[in-house]
């Protein structure tokens, strides 16, 4: 089938955009050739694609400002990305938009370990922020499954969290500042190395707001002391309901690990496939990490194992040493890319009462055969992040309408139990449609408010966060009143 011809007047206006930028960038910052850019077509939700209209990449703030003023003349869309990681579609380009990708800005600016602070350009991956202060035994918390590869600026944007965030918190509760480009070019600095920032709690705003106000270009981020050390143990059941109810009682009774991660069977058995880390195969597994002194150590296992007994597990195992302790966890680590080798899914990423775990759990197995598609259930079950994997046949028609159908219908769930559509993936494409369920249009008219302030011709990152007819008319009346 041959592609239609090139519409004259994109590519006139393409070109007219291409000639500015390229006066401000060095070469190798502007892509515009389709066969390059299409490798940006998509992030981590694979099953929505659009070439951009070009891509651009600086190595600096001023770039950065110079291509935003640019844009912001011209009324071309602009899609920040990070590493493209995002499960949400949160950096999926429009055909009229550029990607302004901040892969090349990945320097570390400063380091202070006397005030625990670190700042770094916002492209630098997450892992290697711990890597750059780990011979000073220092290291940085938040720490999402994808941190070899995910960048700064998207775990800002989706106020990303992981595993170890039950003890230490998402991406906001370490975050003290940012350098923040605004559509029109204009350079801000919010917060700083302290600990909270008078006036208006801007950088709340900022964090988590998926690159809909601005574009941050580096980031002061906490940096804390290494424990002193740190014990996984394992603990299976034979029902997801009752390892559920398990960490509601840890949670009740006062024991704070640094982390709490469930993975049911489906997943369980991907895993050993995969990674080979030894784990049993029975209906619900349990990775609860505790951190501290020795003595600190022991005491929490302690409490965790007697809570554990309670619940008759089928397993129950203590790492001994190191290298057992990387075992447990190989296969909580190697989940996502496991349940890719087996079939396609689709991550959801819907918040809960932790109290709300056996009832929401049980109601996810109901809904999965209601709809005919397995789930595998992997999560941050201490601070009731859950991440179903729904699991569909991409080549199958009418498979992802019907998985995501079934994704609405979960994420409804979370939201009927008091909890929230997203706990760190974001809302971008995915839960757009979801944000009326969640939030009055009243509440939403709030956010839409925040937006006209920061960006008012609606041009950063588009069609992304708010139902798609409400950020539209917001756009087309932006532009009848220029």
């Amino acid at each position: 089938m041959e592609m239609p011809p090139p519409d004259p007047a994109i590519l006139a206006r393409k070109a007219h955009l291409v000639a500015r930028l390229a006066a401000v960038l060095p070469g190798d910052a502007l892509i515009q050739d389709p066969r390059e850019t299409r490798a940006y077509e998509c992030d981590g939700l694979a099953a929505y694609r659009c070439p951009p209209l070009l891509v651009v990449l600086p190595r600096s703030t001023q770039e950065v400002s110079d291509i935003l003023r640019i844009c912001h003349e011209e009324g071309v869309p602009v899609v920040p990305r990070g590493a493209g990681t995002s499960l949400a579609g949160g950096a999926l380009p429009t055909a009229d938009s550029v990607i302004l990708g901040v892969a090349r800005m990945n320097a570390v600016l400063e380091t202070d370990y006397e005030d625990r602070v670190i700042r770094v350009q916002s492209g630098r991956t997450n892992l290697s922020v711990s890597g750059a202060v780990e011979e000073a035994d220092f290291f940085y918390a938040p720490d999402p499954s994808s941190q070899l590869a995910c960048a700064i600026a998207g775990n800002i944007a989706m106020n990303s969290g992981g595993a170890h965030c039950l003890k230490y918190g998402v991406t906001t509760n370490n975050l003290l500042g940012v350098t923040l480009v605004m559509m029109d070019g204009t350079v801000v600095e919010i917060g700083g190395a302290h600990l909270d920032a008078a006036g208006l709690d801007l950088l709340g705003v900022i964090c988590g707001s998926e690159g809909q106000l601005g574009v941050v270009t580096e980031a002061t981020l906490r940096i804390l002391r290494k424990p002193e050390g740190a014990r996984p143990v394992l603990i299976g059941f034979d029902s997801n309901e009752v390892a559920g109810t398990c960490v509601s009682d840890i949670i009740k009774a006062g024991v704070l690990p640094v982390a709490i991660e469930f993975m049911d069977r489906p997943c369980i058995e991907a895993c050993e496939a995969f990674a080979k880390a030894g784990y049993p195969m029975c209906e619900a597994l349990l990775i609860i990490e505790v951190e501290g002194s020795e003595a600190e150590i022991a005491h929490q296992l302690r409490l965790i194992v007697e809570i554990a007994q309670r619940h008759n597990p089928v397993e129950l195992r203590e790492a001994s040493d190191a290298d057992e302790a990387a075992r447990i966890w190989l296969g909580r680590k190697s989940a996502f890319g496991a349940m890719g080798q087996i079939n396609d899914y689709m991550c959801l990423d819907g918040t809960i009462p932790v109290g709300s775990l056996p009832l929401v759990l049980r109601r996810i197995g109901e809904l999965s055969q209601q709809y005919g598609l397995a789930v595998a259930n992997v999560f941050h079950a201490g601070d009731g992040n859950m991440h179903p994997l729904i699991l569909f046949d991409a080549n199958k028609p009418g498979d992802l309408e019907l998985c995501e159908e079934f994704g609405a219908e979960v994420l409804k769930l979370c939201v009927d139990v008091g909890g929230c559509l997203t706990g760190e993936h974001g809302v971008g494409i995915e839960k757009r449609d979801l944000m009326l369920y969640q939030y009055s249009p009243r509440d939403l008219e709030a956010q839409l408010m925040v937006k006209d302030v920061f960006d008012p011709k609606w041009l950063l990152n588009p069609a992304k966060v708010f139902p798609l007819s409400i950020s539209e008319d917001r756009r087309r009346a932006a532009l009848a009143a220029e």
